[in-house]
């Protein structure tokens, strides 16, 4: 089988971080699978197809885009981000398994992408310079309860905490039951850092104490990261503030 398929990342929105791969990997391919505003970040030649769908579509989109795939050619599916971190890489996978046995033919390339965590760090300084997890809040592919012991033992480990799909119209409630569980463990000065749109136009980042957190300052295009006990913030006058975390725990040798 000659066909070949590439899961693309394409990083938080910012042509500059999108890597030298992606864009390889994008004048490579002839058919683009994708939420719509994700491909729309590509400037597609006459000869390339944009196969547009829905967000909430993604095992349907990769069946697409394998079908396609299997037909000989060279297909990309697009992602924000890192699209291996709560994005498409994961349901091309799952399609693969679940599909028929030439899909697993099929030459798959996963090329990696800048994620929203990492986009949102590097605004504010470093708050993921030690140990850290990353936590989708969204309930659609798993139970509230599963989240929120997941809440509860990385703040009880002392991890920094990224957020990813904080809030939604459809999920409005979410974040602040993460921000009361949290309340319940960290102390009320910990740094909470929403970070919108990261490298955008539309950039918004913003840093509150936990005790002030307020879910309405969210919204899908919203990366939080929240701190450990031992995040720090640095004053810098008129510059912004720095947000970092020690490379060393508290009790360590340095």
């Amino acid at each position: 089988m000659s066909g070949k398929i590439f899961v693309i990342g394409l990083g938080p929105g910012n042509a500059d971080q999108i890597t030298p791969q992606a864009s390889r990997a994008a004048a490579e391919a002839e058919f683009f699978f994708g939420y719509g505003p994700y491909v729309d970040r590509l400037e597609l030649r006459p000869d390339q197809t944009r196969i547009a769908s829905d967000n909430r579509e993604e095992l349907s989109r990769a069946k697409a885009a394998l079908e396609k795939a299997a037909e000989g050619v060279k297909v990309a599916v697009v992602s924000g981000g890192d699209p291996g971190v709560f994005a498409m890489a994961a349901a091309v996978c799952e399609a693969i398994e679940a599909g028929p046995k030439e899909w697993r033919d099929i030459d798959l390339t996963v090329v990696p992408g800048v994620t929203a965590m990492l986009a949102v760090a590097a605004r504010i300084g470093a708050p993921l310079g030690h140990d850290f997890c990353a936590i989708s809040l969204s309930d659609n592919l798993k139970p509230w309860d599963l989240i929120e012991k997941r809440l509860q033992a990385a703040a009880g480990a002392g991890f920094v905490i990224a957020l990813y799909n904080p809030i939604s119209k459809a999920r409005p409630w979410q974040l602040g039951r993460a921000f009361e569980t949290l309340r319940g463990i960290l102390p009320t000065t910990t740094p909470v850092i929403f970070g919108r749109a990261a490298g955008r136009p539309d950039e918004r980042i913003e840093v509150f104490p936990l005790s002030k957190a307020d879910p309405e300052k969210a919204d899908m295009a919203t990366c939080v990261i929240i701190g450990s006990p031992e995040t720090k913030i640095i004053e810098r006058g008129e510059r912004p503030a720095l947000v970092y975390t020690p490379r060393f725990s508290a009790g360590s040798s340095q």
